[in-house]
């Protein structure tokens, strides 16, 4: 019989039965984060979604303009060193590598990604600066959708539960972000909405291949 340690080291990244949906989750956001890419390709302006949602949060005033600068913090590269640090030390605590892996590797092939797109589909915001997809809302989806898997993992969830866990965790933490970022005239809504879709894509496939290779090294 293995020993604790052993059992511990080899739950998996992706828990047992989230295979399916996180799946179809993660195409789902890859062909959201395609659409709206290819549409705001090279827009300089809000789009029509944008001009819905930004007279009712561009622009908060205190004590809302405070709670979203705080929220700011945690996408910005201070700010998100602790958060992805102190993430990898719990998951090292509670003896899950694999997760500790999937924190680094989510967090940073999500923030490459959103890097990456902004190049290639060139939306610029205040006369210039890039902004989509919005990587401070990709990385809080991200982190926030790793928590969730461990903790499903850890708490062995029903499959119904299961699936719903990381959903909400997800929606709550890019909500919190997405609207932190357009409170302060840092992103369009739709920026938001595309770094919440690059978190969906790219965490899914982080989590399958941090299983992929963790299996052949062991050889199973």
């Amino acid at each position: 019989m293995p020993a604790p340690s052993e059992r511990h080291s080899e739950r998996p990244a992706l828990p047992p039965g989230l295979g399916l949906p996180l799946g179809v989750l993660a195409v789902l956001g890859a062909l959201v984060v395609a659409a709206l890419g290819v549409h705001y390709a090279g827009h300089r302006t809000p789009g029509a979604v944008d001009g819905w949602i930004l007279p009712g949060v561009d622009g908060v005033r205190p004590p809302w303009r405070y709670a979203a600068l705080a929220i700011d913090f945690c996408g910005e590269p201070v700010g998100a060193t602790i958060l992805v640090a102190a993430a990898v030390a719990a998951c090292l605590l509670l003896r899950r590598p694999r997760a500790a892996v999937l924190t680094l590797a989510g967090a940073g092939l999500t923030v490459g990604s959103t890097s990456l797109l902004k190049h290639v589909v060139g939306r610029t915001i205040h006369g210039g600066y890039l902004s989509f997809p919005s990587g401070h809302t990709a990385l809080a989806t991200a982190l926030a959708l790793v928590a969730a898997l461990v903790a499903t993992g850890m708490l062995r969830l029903r499959r119904r539960a299961a699936t719903l866990l990381p959903l909400v965790a997800a929606a709550l933490a890019g909500a919190a972000m997405g609207w932190a970022e357009v409170a302060l005239g840092a992103h369009y809504p739709t920026d938001a909405l595309g770094g919440y879709a690059t978190a969906l894509a790219v965490v899914p496939a982080t989590a399958w291949l941090v299983d992929r290779v963790a299996g052949i090294r062991s050889g199973r």
